[in-house]
């Protein structure tokens, strides 16, 4: 009927705009840190520096405050990194969720969205302990670039090998199929949909945790390095033949990272 097209296009245009919102805030917080560092976030991978928050990250022992900054700085990142790719999963959520409940579907719909995102922001957790550990071995630059051609060949060998694995595969699969997680995954219910929002941000992280790790290798705050990350997983994910992107991409950073062993 076209009152229900109508009121069905109108839930999925507010979903979008509140997607496409989340998404732009959180790349000009990076742009605005960005831009308070006075660096060339556009420069090669070994230039420039780190700031959160827009404070310089000292090289010395961090302070809770610090670790909360950074913890804050790699969320918004992960935001602004995931959000674009799982857009469809979120709006055929909502579209089901109206479907099966009859009312607005904002609210299970955030709380999916919630979930999604808290699967990211413990990540974060990982990856704050990772940088202040590799940090304190003096491996990183005060941009949060591998010093070490090591440490840079090992993670791109890491994340070149995981793209051919079965577990990844397994998570891509699930991430490239979004109505058909929904009807394997369905949950009634606000917590429901926050624990759906949690599984599928659980498969996500399969799918693509490993590759964030190259972050390190071209700089955290290298905004072109982050940009080219999050095209990558958003073609892997939403592209046709996806899976030979992810797998495509696999060869490229086991050639990089054996590069950089073999580099002097």
């Amino acid at each position: 009927m076209p009152l229900i097209e109508g009121i069905a296009r109108r839930d999925r245009l507010v979903v979008l705009a509140g997607l496409a919102l989340a998404a732009a805030l959180a790349w000009l917080y990076l742009i605005d840190m960005a831009l308070d560092m006075g660096g060339d976030m556009a420069g090669d991978m070994g230039a420039g520096s780190m700031a959160a928050g827009g404070a310089m990250m000292r090289m010395q022992a961090w302070s809770v405050t610090d670790g909360l900054l950074m913890w804050a700085m790699w969320a918004v990142m992960m935001v602004a990194m995931m959000v674009p790719s799982a857009a469809p999963m979120i709006l055929i959520f909502a579209r089901v969720d109206r479907s099966r409940s009859g009312g607005r579907p904002f609210g299970a719909t955030t709380l999916f969205a919630l979930g999604y995102v808290s699967v990211w922001a413990a990540f974060s957790v990982a990856a704050t302990a990772m940088q202040w550990g590799l940090q304190n071995a003096a491996l990183l630059s005060s941009m949060m670039v591998a010093t070490s051609t090591i440490l840079g060949g090992a993670l791109f060998l890491a994340a070149g090998v995981y793209q051919w694995t079965p577990l990844k595969y397994a998570c891509l699969k699930h991430c490239r199929s979004p109505m058909a997680f929904i009807m394997g995954h369905w949950r009634p219910g606000g917590w429901g949909a926050f624990r759906m929002g949690v599984g599928h941000g659980a498969f996500c992280l399969g799918c693509c945790g490993v590759v964030m790790g190259l972050l390190f290798v071209g700089g955290v705050m290298n905004l072109a390095w982050v940009a080219a990350i999050t095209v990558f997983v958003v073609a892997e994910k939403l592209a046709p033949r996806g899976e030979w992107v992810a797998r495509i991409g696999g060869v490229a950073m086991v050639a990089a990272g054996v590069y950089l062993l073999a580099s002097p």
